[in-house]
């Protein structure tokens, strides 16, 4: 589905990713993992096409077809969808309008009716103004938007990210019925046990922006050395 051959790419003062290839096959969650600044969002922006970062080298594929350069409303219609850091919710429309205003691929399941059904708590809050909401529920929010694309692959960028616990826990519940429906994503994550929880494969950024270990999910659960080493926890 999704393929990326030796992307470079990086800001004006610094370059973040030197060489980074990954695939996410139809179906399959990948967990990007890596310490701060190795490059995550970077890599989440590049794919999606959103500037800054400036990608200088390497190819982006989607289905078989080259995105490369493409802008991002461009490459969204290709069928990506993102649930941005920060979550990014337009504080100024209410839950439901957030939910409708974004365009729709075709093909997909995706309804304000499933959206509903997978975030009970936005159906109850569909007339709130979205600036009202709590963290957790920005997060349902971003992730319900995202999903109203219809996407074939959903990206999620630190979707954990300022969680309380019981949030977190449903958060995860919601993530595992999504991959149930074999949803592709690419999550970029810091919390090492929801990447290991939802991942089928794993993928830690190293240093220099490089990808330093690559393997299934199931390896790094039976002998964590890999993610001592490289996320030093």
């Amino acid at each position: 589905m999704l393929r990326l051959h030796d992307v470079h790419s990086g800001y004006a003062t610094a370059s973040v990713l030197q060489g980074v290839s990954l695939e996410v096959g139809a179906g399959e969650v990948v967990a990007l993992l890596g310490r701060n600044g190795m490059g995550k969002s970077t890599l989440v922006r590049t794919i999606c096409g959103i500037t800054p970062p400036i990608r200088t080298a390497g190819s982006i594929m989607m289905d078989g077809e080259d995105i490369t350069g493409l802008p991002s409303y461009a490459i969204a219609r290709r069928g990506i969808g993102l649930v941005p850091q920060g979550r990014r919710v337009f504080g100024s429309l209410t839950v439901e309008e957030n939910l409708e205003v974004v365009p729709r691929n075709g093909g997909g399941t995706w309804s304000l009716d499933a959206v509903y059904e997978l975030f009970p708590r936005l159906k109850e809050r569909r007339r709130q103004w979205s600036s009202t909401l709590s963290g957790g529920e920005q997060q349902m929010l971003a992730i319900g938007r995202a999903l109203m694309t219809n996407p074939r692959l959903l990206i999620m960028d630190e979707p954990s990210e300022g969680l309380a616990p019981t949030v977190l826990d449903l958060i995860r519940d919601r993530l595992r019925q999504l991959r149930g429906t074999g949803q592709s994503v690419l999550v970029a994550e810091q919390n090492v046990d929801l990447a290991l929880d939802l991942a089928d494969t794993v993928v830690i950024l190293g240093e220099q922006g490089r990808i330093v270990w690559h393997g299934p999910a199931d390896s790094l659960r039976e002998d964590p050395a890999p993610i001592h080493q490289y996320l030093g926890i």
